[in-house]
């Protein structure tokens, strides 16, 4: 569980996250959404330790990362997978490669040991047999699962994505949100998603946190978010056509 509180950030004097307050459940997808320049991917780096906050705590299972000593903070470092929004592979390594990384620098598991959870991760996430292309050989559905598998072959207790969906169609969008959903059940992990994409919020919104102006203006989940009752959320996820056809609808 990462508990948020009362988290601030500004920069050059202008606030772009004031006051948030979110719990983000274990085992459960955490979905923060937001119109562009609304705070949500800075509230993000906030809670990696990207970014420092100017006020506000980020706890990790009681353990306040932002007040941390460099132990503590290491600690909860080597628990954190990170999916970025371009995949960012290492275009010089192959698919092997790029996913065994993580054990190269944050373990000493023997090598052995190190390419049986490759090929593990590789198969959970079914990209077996891929080992040795390079990501300019796969698409990009298979790109961002690589970036999945590289984001918890080391066992993560926390996972962030940042617009998992970017550039993909809406059929591997779909599968790459079902892959995220089965594996956050499966391995019990902290899942944080940021994202725009409302057939993500809809499908898979176990907890959803929505920011606009630097202010949360609502928690909840996909069930409810259709009646939340606030205009600035209506206005957000009705901008799609088909989420006001379902409105309409219901």
């Amino acid at each position: 569980m990462i508990e948020v509180k009362n988290l601030t950030k500004s920069f050059d004097g202008k606030i772009v996250i004031q006051d948030i307050n979110g719990v983000f459940q274990k085992g459960k997808t955490n979905l923060i959404i937001g119109a562009s320049g609304s705070g949500k991917s800075v509230m993000l780096k906030n809670i990696v330790g990207l970014f420092t906050p100017d006020s506000g705590e980020v706890l990790y299972n009681g353990r306040n990362f932002i007040g941390a000593d460099r132990d503590t903070k290491t600690d909860i470092r080597r628990e954190i997978g990170m999916l970025f929004q371009g995949g960012a592979l290492f275009d010089s390594k192959n698919v092997e490669q790029n996913v065994k990384f993580p054990l190269d620098i944050l373990t000493d598991m023997p090598e052995d040991e190190k390419l049986d959870r490759v090929n593990f991760i590789l198969k959970r996430v079914k990209l077996e047999n891929t080992n040795k292309k390079m990501p300019s050989e796969i698409s990009g559905g298979m790109q961002k699962r690589v970036g999945i598998a590289r984001a918890i072959v080391n066992n993560s207790k926390y996972l962030f994505c940042d617009e998992p969906n970017s550039g993909l169609d809406p059929q591997t969008s779909i599968q790459i949100d079902q892959l995220l959903q089965e594996i956050t059940a499966e391995y019990q992990i902290t899942t944080v998603i940021v994202t725009h994409d409302m057939n993500s919020v809809m499908e898979i919104g176990e907890y959803i946190l929505f920011i606009s102006n630097s202010h949360k203006l609502w928690e909840g989940s996909s069930n409810d978010i259709i009646h939340s009752g606030v205009q600035e959320l209506d206005n957000f996820v009705f901008a799609n056509k088909m989420m006001r056809k379902i409105k309409e609808l219901g």
